[in-house]
């Protein structure tokens, strides 16, 4: 393959996106602000008769660095998309029945004596010392449970600066939002339906169109969701299923009149065979249940869904399938795989948005070169993709392995094998507190911490650093720290208040 920029004939690369969606908009913006029209045209091909996944509309704040790198101005993207912020993610009966704690978009306190918050939490814990749950001592968590929002301070020295946040918003108009953005800056839009991918081997010559169009390309990246049109079906050997640790399968949304409510946080509640989601918009609130079809009907489901609504049904309920796993391989030959078309790990987390951006950003990292350099830009790419779905996967088995519910679905979960990867990870988190801090990924301590603990499995041992600060100077640190944060998070302000000074989207 030459050179993506330009042929050698100084022509510009043709790169073809195949569908839009989520997936195909943050692809078209991303590239139209990183190469020149004169050097990579940009062109996007979809039918407005194929529907879209389009539930996702939680976010980790991984997606304000992606708006960064596409230039989107924040207000502006929350106006177009009715969006809200994101503090963290509320789990409700997930450890056991009864219980609930929250991953926060943040730390668990800041560090005393040389060591980690946790590991001091964990030595005045084990000592007797009435030092209450870890979640006391997140900023953005006592946030979320005053409903109060305001970004995070620039000053490191100050409590409030030990956060991040993200958003909610409604998926479809995100991707309206990002269409606007790329044709503004010149991409293509093709309106059809692909009869057939022309290619010879696992290189892409043209997609041919119902209406007869051929579109030729140098790369084709297939945003075409589940079908994979472009990178073609799979072969068993080249699709790893790990239904076996998530076999969630199907999902049933509806959207509700917006509730009074109105909270910084994604809440996920556990239910017999799965978890229900609840996401505040600005217009309305999404909700949804995730569930494994084996363990529960889609009437029951869909029953245990209306139930649990907290306002006005605004639609028919909707259903979707879906499976766990990924590609072994989302390059191949002049086609990269990004979004479904790669792989799916159900919503737990909010990570669909984040795999997309994972993909984007890598794929402008490894961008295709010269013929001679081409193959070990790919392998980086799908090296890079493979780990991101593989600490993610861990991380989304955690929170079933960790249980005590009585239900058959949660029996299984805990009684299935994990990964050795999650084993090794949660044996060395409660043998001495040590939690995982990657360079490249998602999930690091603090979200380590706040599941590993919340589901009732805290370290039973800590860091020797921690024994350098005597204990009675620890307590009284723990003490002063949750002390100026509920000072500080009090005079916050209301999170409804802050959306409709900042970022309310008017009628016209």
């Amino acid at each position: 393959m030459e050179d993506m920029r330009k042929t050698a004939q100084g022509q510009p690369r043709t790169v073809v996106i195949l569908g839009g969606g989520t997936a195909g908009w943050m692809t078209a913006a991303a590239l139209t602000a990183v190469f020149n029209p004169a050097q990579v045209r940009v062109r996007l091909v979809e039918s407005d008769d194929i529907g879209i996944v389009g539930v996702g509309e939680a976010t980790l704040p991984a997606i304000r660095e992606f708006n960064a790198f596409a230039g989107i101005a924040e207000r502006d993207m929350l106006v177009a998309t009715q969006g809200t912020y994101k503090l963290g993610i509320e789990f409700v009966d997930w450890g056991r029945i009864g219980s609930r704690y929250v991953h926060p978009f943040g730390a668990h306190g800041r560090p005393l004596g040389g060591a980690a918050f946790h590991h001091q939490w964990t030595r005045a814990r084990l000592a007797g010392a009435p030092v209450g749950p870890i979640d006391d001592y997140a900023y953005s968590i006592e946030a979320c449970r005053q409903n109060r929002f305001e970004p995070p301070s620039l000053d490191d020295s100050r409590v409030e600066s030990t956060y991040s946040y993200a958003y909610h918003f409604d998926a479809g108009l995100y991707a309206r939002f990002l269409r606007d953005v790329a044709e503004g800056r010149g991409l293509l839009r093709t309106e059809g339906r692909v009869e057939a991918v022309e290619r010879t081997g696992d290189h892409i010559a043209a997609l041919r169109l119902v209406s007869g169009e051929r579109i030729e390309g140098d790369l084709f990246i297939d945003c075409s969701g589940f079908r994979a049109l472009a990178i073609g079906e799979q072969p068993g050997d080249a699709w790893e299923d790990w239904s076996h640790w998530l076999p969630c399968d199907r999902a049933v949304a509806v959207p509700t009149a917006r509730s009074e409510a109105f909270t910084p946080f994604t809440r996920s509640t556990a239910s017999s065979a799965g978890w229900l989601w609840r996401i505040p918009l600005q217009h309305r609130t999404g909700n949804g249940h995730v569930y494994s079809s084996a363990h529960i009907s889609d009437d029951e489901a869909a029953a245990a869904l209306l139930a649990g609504v907290d306002g006005e049904v605004l639609a028919e309920p909707r259903f979707l399938r879906f499976r766990s796993g990924r590609r072994r391989a989302s390059w191949l030959g002049n086609c990269v795989a990004v979004g479904l078309s790669s792989g799916f790990l159900e919503p737990l987390e909010s990570t669909s948005i984040y795999l997309i951006q994972a993909a984007v950003t890598n794929l402008v990292k490894f961008w295709p070169g010269a013929a001679n350099g081409h193959a070990v830009l790919r392998d980086a790419f799908n090296s890079a993709i493979d780990l991101e779905y593989d600490r993610v996967r861990d991380f989304l088995i955690l929170h079933y392995w960790l249980n005590d519910r009585p239900e058959p679905f949660w029996r299984e979960r805990r009684e299935t094998e994990p990964p050795a990867s999650l084993r090794e990870t949660a044996a060395l988190f409660q043998s001495r507190g040590h939690a995982p801090s990657y360079r490249n990924g998602l999930f690091a301590a603090p979200s380590w911490i706040s599941v590993m603990t919340g589901q009732g499995a805290p370290p039973q041992a800590y860091d020797r650093l921690a024994d350098h600060m005597p204990l009675a100077q620890v307590i009284s640190g723990l003490q002063d720290e949750r002390a100026r944060l509920v000072a500080r998070v009090a005079a916050m302000p209301f999170h409804a208040d802050y959306v409709a000074r900042n970022a309310l989207a008017r009628a016209a």
